[in-house]
Order: structure tokens, then C-alpha cells, then sequence
């Protein structure tokens, strides 16, 4: 069937006007259902007398219709299949003890708010066959939030400028005191209050406070002031906010651990901790994690999120510790007991190197319970020497032994070489020799008293902190790494090149002296002689002992007290030469983002572009702007086909004039005239008679 050339023409006219007779007709009116004081007769925001009259006015009328319709069908013997009235009774009853309950009303009025919806469309279903008298009354039960407890921080308008100004980050809870949603959600309230305890902390502030609470609410089309997800509502105000416009809303369901992640990580700024499974953790998270780094595991049988205490934590101890969690599962409880000792959840893993043995912690532990684990088990037993812990280690020629100042002379006993089997088996080996070395500062060493005697200068140094143990990425600090072994790169220094499987890590020691004239004019405050000095003496001097034995730890120990009684008895004169810097280590950090930059709410740059696409439907303009659109192209469409076209102007015009021949230029060389072109005589032309004329 062909289309009619006048609707061809003219479709877009009839599609903008059966598009706006559309919304007008069935779009909008479902957005704006008639309201409470519609359904009982009466103007908005009566007064509760009014409300009450016009319900006495009304049950009576549908009592006296109710009646009607009831003996009509008997009179005639038909059953009653009109049920009306009675979902007309429920309408107008609930709309009585909704505009009748002050603080119902105040909610409704201010906000819209409207929680008992389901109770109407529950009670319309189930009484619309039966008998208005048969509905169970009142219709709406009483919820009344009551707050006993001081710890719920009620905020008004004069406290909340300086709420907002403390450190802290701040959460709100906007409620109302007849809300049944509120009522079930402050038990929640108060979880989320604890487990948010020194990260953020919280307030409540109640709808009746229409100053404060309105600056929380979003305005649509309408201008009537609304919120988007009803209440209890959720806002945040970051630590580095001070303004009352910068506040952040939850967008999220009303469950704790969604709420207490979206604080931890939207407010707050908390890396995440994530779960890994059993195959994924050795090589996602072990394997690539830093070298220098003790793993933290958390067991978990619950799969919850990690508390925000330990992701703040992660996030104090991201330079010596990694952190992750673990799903608790019975099916693979011998596969944890036999690799790290775990045998039950929740459980906490401490790995503190290659080859130790992992620190277990079974049951549940507080938030300073955690952070002394932490503090004890944040260091591998060997920790590595890095740009950033030099200084710490006292292995470095700028400071000083871990011992301090006073210490002229300490020991740095290193253990480079690249990452690898290699590296790892060595690093065992002179972390058990450290271990011996407690083990006789403690005084329970396991070799004989010979061994004692001849381990007794090391264990001496190291009880005065003047000996270090570590270890050195030897392919990442390259540099000095060769440059203490006077070697190229090859075997323990340099990257590892393609096939290179020639990974020999090496033991050695470094002795560091301190200059004694430069530390005595530094003490006397000679100032003009400590500049002078400050170039070439004040770093410490470096002497380098590679160690050439078996790799025994007893042996290892008996060589490193030699050159410890060596060191420190004989007279070595003061030298220093120029050492290259560590390379700082490559931190990513990414995770650790907080949220410096906040806009203010209402302010993004997606609400700034675009509102939501149900604030349109709102929108009661769209209807008359879609029937307007309409009439101006029909206008334009009906003034294109009734405007007269060129070539019929053309036709109207006189045919009088007359062209006139275009004269055409000559093409001799000379610039002569062709003789094709005829002599035209001037208007003004005379002819003048010759002299010698014959004629008479």
C-alpha cells in the first residue's frame, strides 16, 4: 500500500504532534498522579481540620453509593461485580491518616515523601471483594525512630558548620522520626558507626530541620525540593572539605558493607584488599608483589569486604607489607594447613621471606590487636637494602649504624644477587646465620663454646646494632652492586640476559668509618672548617671483603667475626671514594588515590550535561514544546510547497527586450578588424562635400 504524497510531505509535523498528544495523554499524567488532598476534594497543603471534614464528607457519599450499588443487583438477581467503592473507601481512608499524622504530613508536604504505598496497594488487593466495614483499621502502624543513645551525633543548623570543619570525614544519616525505613535501618546505622570507628564519623539529621535537612535534598523541573531515593539518605563530607557544598551522596542500597565500602573508598580513599583463589594467590599476588615485602593473607569464611581498619593499614604499611584475602573453604582446608599452618577461619598469615616459616594467627583480633602484629611482623627476617631504607639499615655512607652517632665504626653484611632460586636459597642461608647470632646474644646458641668464642665479635656487634644483615637486588641496583664487587655485569649484577641462566649471588661485607677530625670540628661548631671538610669527609669511609667460603653458616659467621676484630682493631686510614646512589624503586601507588579533588554535589560534569532521563518525563513542558515543534515545521513544510519557483517567474516576465549582439574581438596580428565584421554608421554622422567636387 503506497503512502499518500500529503503524509509523505507533511510526516514530521504528524510525528511531533502524535508525540506530544502522547505525553500530555499518557506519559505525564502517570508522573503526576493526583495527590492526596486531590483524592479527598481539598486544596494542597490543608490544614488537619480541613482534612478531617472533608473525610467525614466523603466516607459518608460512599456509604450512601456503596449501598446503592448493592441493592440494584439484588433487585434484579445479578451478583456484585463492581468492587469501586471500596477501593475508593481505602483511597480516601488512607489519605485521612496519612494528612492526619503530623509528622506524615510534614514529610509529604515538604519532600513528597510517601513510604506507605505498599501498605495502600496491599490493602486494595485485599479487601476490594469484601465489605468496606471488613477492612482492618488504621491502615497505617506507628514507627517512630527513637534515639537513647548520645553516640548518634544529632546535628542542627548552628552545629553543623563546625561538625563539618573537624578532620575527620563526616557521615550524615537524614531521617525522619516516622519513617518506617528509618526505624528498621538504625540498627544498621549503628554497625556501620562502629565499623567505621577512627576512619570517618557519623551524624544524624532529622527532615524536621527543613533549613538544614533541604540543603541535602536534589530540585527537579518542579522546583519542590525531593530525595531521589527516598529516606534514610546517605551524605559525606570528605576530610579536606569545608564547605557545605561539597557534600557526596551514597548512590548505593541500604546494606552495612556496601555502605561501609563506599565510605572506605569514595570518602575516605582506602585501597581495596582483593580476595585471590587458591591458584591465583602464588603467582598473582606472591609472585608479583615486591621482593622486599612481607605478605599479610587474611582468611576469610564470611567473604565480606576487608574492614576499613585494615585498609588503612594497607595503606600505612604499603612500603613494607602487601596485603590480601582468602575465602575460607572446607574442600581446601589440607591445602593451607600444609603450605602456611592454617587450619581454620578467620585466620592472618604473616610471609617474612623466602624459606621462613609463616607467622599464624588464628580467631578474630581488634583494631590495636592488628596494628601490634603489624608493627611486630613489618620487616622480612632479611630486609633489603633499598634507596628508601639505607639510612634506616645503617648501610649507608650518609648516616649512620642503626647503634646512631656515637658509633665510629658498623658492618653491612649483603647478600646480592638477581631475583631468582638462586638468590632465594642464599638469602636462607644469612638470614639462619643472623639467627645464630641471636641465638648467642640470647645466650642460647645450639654449636659448642668453641663456636660461641669464635662468633662472639659478630654477635657482640650485632647486639650493639653496629652489624646489619640484608639483602640487594642485584639487577635493579646494578650500579652499586658492581661497583662493590669490582665486577662487570654478569653473575650476580646487571639484568639477566636472554638464555642467561648463570645466577651466582655473592656474600660480602662492607666496613663504614666515620671521620673523626670532621665529626669533632662538626661537634665544636666550626663552621668555616666544616665547610671546607664537607665535600670529601662527610661521608663515611667504605672498605668491600667478598667472601670466598662454603655456603655454611657456621663458616659464614667465623668470617664475618674476623673481619669485625679486624676492622675494629687495626689502624685503617680514612679514604672515601664516589659511590653510586641507589636507584629508587619503582612504587605503583596507583591504589592509594584519595580524593583530593571533590566537586561539589549536583556539580559533575554528568549532571552538568544531563539531568535524569526520569526528571524528563517530569518535565510538563515537553508536551507543549513537542505540540509547538509541530506547528512551526507544518508552517515551513506548507510555505516551501506554496512559494512560486524560478522558472515560473521567468514565464511571467514581458518578452520585450531585445539582446544585443556581443561584439566579438579581432584575432588578426595587427589588431585590423576582420572583414566578416560590418561598418556600423554613428547616429551622429555627417558627410562633408569635397572641393573638387564634379558634381553641380
Amino acid at each position: 500500500m503506497e503512502i499518500p504524497a500529503e503524509v509523505r510531505r507533511y510526516w514530521l509535523p504528524i510525528l511531533l504532534f502524535t508525540a506530544g498528544f502522547l505525553f500530555q495523554l499518557l506519559v505525564l499524567p502517570r508522573h503526576f498522579p493526583p495527590t492526596h488532598y486531590d483524592v479527598l476534594g481539598i486544596e494542597r497543603f490543608a490544614p488537619v481540620e480541613r482534612v478531617v471534614e472533608a473525610y467525614e464528607r466523603l466516607s459518608k457519599e460512599c456509604c450512601k453509593q456503596k449501598f446503592r450499588w448493592n441493592v440494584t443487583p439484588m433487585r434484579h438477581g445479578l451478583s456484585e461485580t463492581n468492587h469501586q467503592p471500596t477501593v475508593d473507601i481505602i483511597k480516601i481512608r488512607y489519605a485521612y491518616e496519612l494528612l492526619t499524622n503530623p509528622i506524615l504530613k510534614r514529610d509529604y508536604d515538604l519532600y513528597g515523601l510517601d513510604e506507605h504505598m505498599d501498605v495502600l496497594e496491599r490493602v486494595k488487593e485485599q479487601y476490594q471483594k469484601e465489605h468496606f466495614l471488613k477492612i482492618d483499621l488504621p491502615l497505617l502502624k506507628d514507627s517512630v525512630v527513637s534515639l537513647t543513645d548520645d553516640a548518634f551525633n544529632l546535628l542542627t543548623h548552628d552545629s553543623f558548620n563546625a561538625a563539618i570543619a573537624e578532620e575527620y570525614p563526616l557521615i550524615i544519616l537524614v531521617y525522619s522520626k516516622g519513617s518506617p525505613r528509618c526505624a528498621q535501618f538504625i540498627e544498621y546505622w549503628k554497625q556501620i558507626g562502629t565499623r567505621l570507628d577512627g576512619i570517618a564519623k557519623i551524624a544524624m539529621v532529622e527532615v524536621g530541620d527543613s533549613q538544614l535537612a533541604g540543603h541535602f535534598t536534589e530540585k527537579g523541573f518542579s522546583k519542590q525540593p525531593f530525595f531521589r531515593n527516598g529516606i534514610p539518605a546517605i551524605v559525606a563530607y570528605p576530610a579536606n572539605c569545608r564547605s557545605p557544598s561539597c557534600y557526596m551522596r551514597y548512590p548505593g542500597g541500604l546494606y552495612v558493607d556496601s555502605v561501609v565500602d563506599w565510605v572506605a573508598t569514595s570518602v575516605v580513599g582506602l585501597p581495596r584488599i582483593l580476595y585471590y583463589a587458591k591458584e591465583a594467590l602464588g603467582p598473582q599476588f606472591i609472585g608479583k608483589s615486591g621482593h622486599h615485602k612481607v605478605k599479610v593473607i587474611f582468611f576469610s569464611s564470611t567473604g565480606e569486604r576487608a574492614a576499613p581498619f585494615l585498609r588503612q593499614a594497607a595503606q600505612e604499611y604499603s612500603s613494607y607489607a602487601s596485603f590480601a584475602f582468602v575465602l575460607w573453604s572446607e574442600d581446601e582446608s589440607q591445602i593451607w594447613w600444609n603450605s602456611l599452618g592454617v587450619e581454620s577461619a578467620p585466620a592472618l598469615v604473616f610471609l617474612k621471606g623466602p624459606g621462613t616459616k609463616p607467622v599464624v594467627h588464628h580467631g578474630n583480633f581488634s583494631k590495636s590487636e592488628f596494628t601490634e602484629m603489624m608493627e611486630e611482623h613489618k620487616h622480612q627476617d632479611l630486609q633489603q637494602l633499598r634507596s628508601d631504607t639505607s639510612l634506616e639499615l645503617g648501610c649507608d655512607a650518609r648516616g649512620h649504624s642503626r647503634a646512631g652517632s656515637d658509633a665510629a665504626i658498623w658492618y653491612c653484611v649483603i647478600i646480592a644477587g638477581r631475583p631468582g632460586v638462586e638468590l632465594s636459597k642464599k638469602r636462607q642461608i644469612l638470614r639462619k646465620a643472623q639467627d645464630q647470632l641471636i641465638g648467642a646474644v640470647d645466650g642460647s646458641t645450639t654449636g659448642n663454646v668453641d663456636d660461641s668464642i669464635e662468633i662472639s665479635s659478630a654477635a657482640t656487634a650485632f647486639k650493639d646494632e653496629r652489624l646489619t644483615f640484608v639483602w640487594l637486588d642485584g639487577e635493579v641496583q646494578k650500579q652499586i652492586c658492581a661497583f662493590y664487587l669490582a665486577t662487570d655485569f654478569s653473575g650476580a649484577c646487571g639484568p639477566r640476559g636472554f638464555g642467561d641462566d648463570n645466577d651466582k649471588p655473592e656474600i660480602f661485607i662492607v666496613r663504614f668509618q666515620r671521620n673523626a677530625t670532621y665529626e669533632a670540628l662538626k661537634a665544636e661548631k666550626k663552621n668555616n672548617l666544616v665547610e671546607a671538610l664537607q665535600g670529601q669527609h662527610a661521608y663515611a669511609s667504605q672498605l668491600v671483603a667478598r667472601y670466598k667460603g662454603p655456603d655454611e653458616i657456621q663458616e659464614i659467621n667465623r668470617w664475618i667475626s674476623q673481619i669485625i676484630r679486624d676492622g675494629d682493631t687495626r689502624e685503617i686510614p680514612y679514604f672515601t671514594s664516589k659511590v653510586p646512589d641507589l636507584v629508587p624503586e619503582e612504587t605503583n601507588k596507583e591504589w592509594l588515590r584519595s580524593t583530593k579533588n571533590i566537586r561539589s554535589a549536583g556539580k559533575s560534569l554528568k549532571e552538568k550535561i544531563s539531568f535524569h532521563f526520569k526528571d524528563y518525563l517530569t518535565d510538563p513542558r515537553i508536551g507543549s514544546t513537542l505540540l509547538m515543534c509541530g506547528c512551526v515545521s507544518l508552517g515551513i513544510i506548507w510555505l516551501r510547497n506554496n512559494k512560486p519557483t524560478q522558472s515560473t517567474r521567468q514565464e511571467k516576465a514581458p518578452k520585450d527586450r531585445t539582446k544585443r549582439p556581443r561584439p566579438k574581438l579581432s584575432t588578426s596580428l595587427f589588431g585590423q578588424p576582420s572583414e566578416s565584421i560590418a561598418d556600423v554608421e554613428p547616429k551622429d554622422a555627417r558627410q562633408w562635400e569635397m572641393s573638387d567636387s564634379d558634381s553641380d
